[in-house]
């Protein structure tokens, strides 16, 4: 679309935990981050959490995001992690938070804590591309540009470190027929939906993982998207829609069964090349 641009960025993570919802006697997690955690992050650089500026569809729907990178190490974390229903208690005449009926805090730890495995990931250089309307995106590289707060990607101690932000106008439309040469890993989509069309992306090499991550998340009161943290509640959903992805990692070469459509990046001495379609989120 004409009013459309994309936008570029390039960071530097120290450390990162992308939880894997789907496992639960352990915390894996994902090898880059999901496209939700990225427009959360994108939210919370312009203050938008809910959507109320610019609208919900413009942030999950119109916004797309191709995502490259990866982390020069991860390792396995024992932790004990609090599980249960957090609430607010006067007890004894104190204000205290409590967990299924225990405080939180206290002399001794009583409430409920779970010794869990969760995997960290450390050292990450990320690299961004950004498709959508130019009003959001001019926004948004204006407050990366000139941040007033420290931004985190991921968990609240999760900080990122922008090394670069500009608007992207070098790319190449062409046809490969044999394989893509990937300069770093990325997310790939497994299938592509256009109207009542379905398209399967060409994979030769099936030895890639594939994983379903999180592409939207919208909290909900009885149906209605929330507009602000005042209106959270116990009976508040989360809505989440998932996408699954290959994760061309490891050598970084995609052979295909036939032809495929990519877009070429050139940003300074490296190539970035994105499936058509399939490469955007």
């Amino acid at each position: 679309m004409s009013m459309d641009k994309t936008l570029y960025i390039e960071l530097f993570q120290p450390f990162a935990q992308y939880r894997n919802p789907f496992t639960f006697y352990y915390a894996q997690s994902y090898p880059l981050p999901p496209k939700s955690t990225i427009v959360g992050m994108l939210q919370n650089a312009v203050d938008d959490w809910y959507g109320n500026r610019y609208g919900l569809k413009k942030w999950w729907d119109n916004l797309k995001i191709s995502v490259h990178g990866g982390f020069e190490s991860a390792f396995w974390n024992y932790q004990q992690l609090v599980k249960g229903n957090i609430q607010i208690s006067e007890i004894e005449n104190r204000i205290l938070l409590v967990n299924q009926g225990l405080p939180l805090y206290n002399d001794g730890i009583k409430s409920q804590r779970t010794p869990v495995y969760q995997q960290e990931l450390f050292n990450g250089h990320l690299y961004i591309f950004i498709r959508g309307d130019k009003k959001i995106l001019n926004e948004v590289k204006k407050a990366l540009d000139f941040s007033s707060k420290i931004l985190c990607l991921g968990r609240s101690e999760d900080i990122i470190f922008i090394k670069k932000v500009k608007f992207v106008e070098d790319v190449e439309r062409k046809t490969v027929r044999k394989s893509i040469w990937l300069t770093y890993p990325t997310y790939i989509k497994q299938r592509y939906k256009k109207d009542e069309r379905e398209e399967v992306f060409p994979i030769k090499n099936e030895k890639y993982p594939v994983y379903s991550i999180p592409v939207k998340v919208i909290f909900k009161n009885s149906g209605r998207p929330i507009k602000n943290k005042a209106e959270f509640t116990k009976n508040t959903k989360r809505i989440v829609e998932f996408e699954s992805v290959i994760y061309a990692g490891h050598d970084y070469v995609v052979y295909l069964k036939r032809e495929a459509d990519i877009e070429k990046f050139r940003i300074n001495d490296e190539i970035f090349k994105i499936p058509v379609e399939f490469g955007w989120l």
